[in-house]
């Protein structure tokens, strides 16, 4: 009996100990993760305060499998995205940091922060993080039809996309943009604008993804000098000289992505050199030789819609201003796609021969957002 005891005793102190171990490395964990510098966060803006849901460790291991290697949806200079499904049901998608160090930390901290006052209907919706992992954990809705780029370059893609989706979705990252940039309490300029941080959703709705180097600017900020980030094709030339960014620099990359919803082609060839690797230089020498047509997607070129084609070519254009201050504010852009929009009526022949597995059997709505 006495033996029995003593085991008895020193298995319960053993998993004692091992509990007290684990709770000790989450807490380390989470400072390392930068979970003091969340709730410094929180303690200088009172209405960041129960925005963001802490998950635990376990809950996110079952979600996805133990991170099973079969449940990656993607990965990126930032980390590996799981799909993973919580206890409720919730389908969700798990963001894994690659690594852990200083500056990866502020981006995710301030992903976390920027997200969880996010609200729009074409913005990613964060759900919460997890800080008590090696590396940190950012989980987010899960959006189930993979990236514009996906769609847009993938040529063997059953259901192409049509004039009147690729406009709507133009229209759509246009009115988030806007949204961020003058209708949220504070600024943001998104810093990474690109068709792999744009997702699509089951209609083919468009919502505007990573925002792990997005930035904050008070109201009385007209720029931010930073370190040059962003993507090759889509960064500002004026940003990459000045290090100096802009709520105009975000509209030079969403006019990148414009002309790749027209001409179907990646922001750098691999087919073109010299400057005309550049699909926007490439694109604007071909407007500036009135040859534009014979860069553009023959998919939307067969459907005879040239005066919508040309009026979305020339808003690019303005997007792609070498001079940030010439041109438009994504407000502006906005307003001049959904009039473009609300031009552009498909065909009776296009609507019922074209109609793909997102189009069928819904009405197809116009959004007009409004900005005060």
């Amino acid at each position: 009996m006495g033996v029995l005891i003593l085991i008895a005793t020193s298995f319960s102190l053993y998993k004692v100990v091992l509990k007290m171990k684990d709770k000790r490395q989450k807490a380390r964990f989470f400072k390392r993760n930068g979970g003091l510098l969340l709730k410094q966060q929180e303690s200088a803006d009172e209405s960041l305060v129960d925005k963001t849901t802490l998950f635990t460790a376990k809950e996110l291991e079952k979600a996805t499998d133990y991170f099973n290697e079969n449940r990656v949806l993607g990965r990126g200079g930032q980390g590996t995205v799981y799909k993973g499904m919580l206890t409720d049901g919730r389908i969700v998608a798990v963001k894994r940091s690659k690594i852990v160090d200083e500056s990866q930390l502020e981006q995710f901290i301030n992903e976390v922060v920027i997200l969880s006052q996010v609200n729009h209907r074409n913005v990613v919706k964060l759900l919460g993080c997890c800080l008590e992992t090696e590396v940190p954990l950012l989980v987010s809705e899960f959006i189930s039809n993979g990236t514009l780029f996906e769609h847009i370059h993938d040529e063997s893609d059953e259901f192409p996309l049509t004039l009147n989706t690729r406009l709507r979705i133009a229209t759509e990252i246009a009115g988030a943009l806007a949204y961020l940039h003058s209708a949220t309490s504070i600024p943001i300029y998104h810093r990474d604008i690109k068709s792999t941080n744009i997702l699509v959703d089951d209609k083919y709705r468009a919502k505007v993804s990573d925002f792990g180097t997005s930035r904050f600017v008070s109201i009385d900020q007209t720029h931010l000098t930073t370190l040059v980030k962003g993507t090759f094709g889509y960064l500002d030339p004026e940003y990459f000289q000045s290090s100096q960014f802009t709520e105009k620099s975000d509209v030079y990359s969403f006019g990148v992505v414009l002309v790749e919803l027209l001409t179907g082609e990646r922001p750098i060839s691999l087919t073109r050199f010299g400057e005309h690797r550049s699909l926007a230089t490439h694109f604007m020498s071909a407007m500036e030789e009135g040859r534009v047509m014979s860069v553009m997607d023959g998919r939307i070129v067969n459907e005879g819609c040239r005066g919508e084609v040309m009026a979305m070519a020339n808003l690019a254009m303005q997007c792609l201003n070498l001079n940030g201050k010439n041109r438009p504010t994504m407000k502006e852009v906005a307003s001049e796609l959904e009039s473009i929009r609300a031009a552009h009526v498909p065909s009776a022949i296009q609507t019922d021969f074209r109609k793909s597995k997102y189009e069928a059997g819904e009405e197809e709505e116009l959004i007009m957002l409004s900005y005060d």
